[in-house]
């Protein structure tokens, strides 16, 4: 038993490198960011999430990510008073009336930083991007985002998890305890923003590599990692002057997986917290929560439930999102353009 299951090891690992490699975020509504590059500086104000996620707690090597990301204005000349700076006590400073004044981005630019940990097995991967935008006003209330990042990946395998059986190896693989190879990465993408809809199209790891931990072609270390690519589209329902809905989607597509989809729907009450759901196709069901403590600290929990046979050894998927706003000079309390 201990031989078969050292051998399915390590055809997962084939598996692992020919299939996703990004991980997944169930909070990406919170942080598109970290999906798309043109969101950098988006706000009037330097943006900063933390993030953790356990993937399929209970199951021995699951996936766990760790990211932190950063990203402020350059040159973002239409501070004003936000209404969020005047809260008066029984109303919401984004009522209707808010979002009736609410205008397209005079032009500016936006810079950022991704910092992205994330171990799944034997392997493990670290990356680190900088990353550039600019945004335009094309419409009265309505602008345009492209953006893109640029960045180096450490790809790690830890061969102390591999037992190779049945597979014949170079003993420089099994040899070397944990093998590092590091890569250049790129991303790219465009946003599009009012104050009642988004649209965002991404790609990432744009530029496809081979991948082996030998200098030889070895079986179950050989793949190439792929581009990933995100369309995001979200559109904001004034109930009424205390609440927000928010439907929102994702398509990713990555080659040569059949596409995937994520729905959501967010509701928000005024601008202090929210609670959401969400669905991704052939995987299972989330539910998110989120408060905003102040005007500079944000916490959100998710928490998946997979509808595959991972759930009878899972115990589902926890993530758990911090976020910080530096030089909020107006005091907003929840984000004008990422909702």
């Amino acid at each position: 038993m201990k031989k078969c299951v050292l051998f399915l090891v390590s055809s997962c690992l084939v598996l692992m490198l020919k299939a996703q490699q990004k991980p997944h975020y169930t909070q990406y509504v919170m942080n598109q960011y970290i999906l798309n590059p043109a969101l950098s500086g988006i706000e009037n104000y330097t943006d900063i999430k933390l993030s953790h996620r356990h993937q399929w707690v209970g199951l021995q090597d699951a996936p766990i990510t760790t990211y932190f990301t950063i990203h402020t204005p350059i040159g973002k000349s239409d501070f004003r008073t936000s209404a969020t700076s005047m809260r008066v006590p029984g109303e919401n400073p984004r009522g209707k009336a808010y979002w009736e004044q609410y205008t397209a981005a005079e032009p500016h630019h936006g810079v950022g930083m991704q910092i992205i940990n994330d171990r799944t097995g034997p392997l493990s991967r670290f990356a680190a991007y900088a990353t550039y935008s600019y945004h335009l006003g094309i419409s009265a209330r309505t602008s345009l985002a492209a953006g893109f990042g640029a960045g180096i990946t450490n790809n790690s395998l830890n061969t102390s998890k591999l037992d190779f059986i049945y597979v014949p190896v170079d003993p420089a693989v099994y040899n070397n305890g944990i093998i590092n190879k590091i890569k250049p990465d790129f991303m790219a993408g465009l946003y599009l923003y009012s104050a009642d809809y988004f649209v965002g199209l991404s790609a990432q790891q744009i530029i496809p590599s081979k991948i082996a931990f030998s200098d030889y072609q070895v079986k179950t270390t050989d793949g190439k990692f792929v581009p990933h690519l995100f369309a995001t589209a979200g559109y904001r329902l004034l109930i009424n002057d205390d609440l927000n809905l928010i439907p929102s989607l994702m398509v990713k597509y990555i080659s040569p997986l059949p596409t995937q989809v994520d729905v959501n729907l967010k509701l928000q009450y005024q601008d202090v917290m929210w609670v959401g759901a969400s669905y991704r196709n052939g995987e299972g069901f989330a539910g998110m929560m989120g408060i905003n403590i102040s005007n500079t600290l944000s916490l959100g929990y998710s928490y998946d439930y997979t509808t595959s046979k991972l759930n009878t050894v899972s115990k589902g998927t926890h993530e758990l999102l911090i976020g910080f706003t530096l030089g909020n000079k107006y005091g907003d309390w929840c984000p004008k353009n990422v909702w």
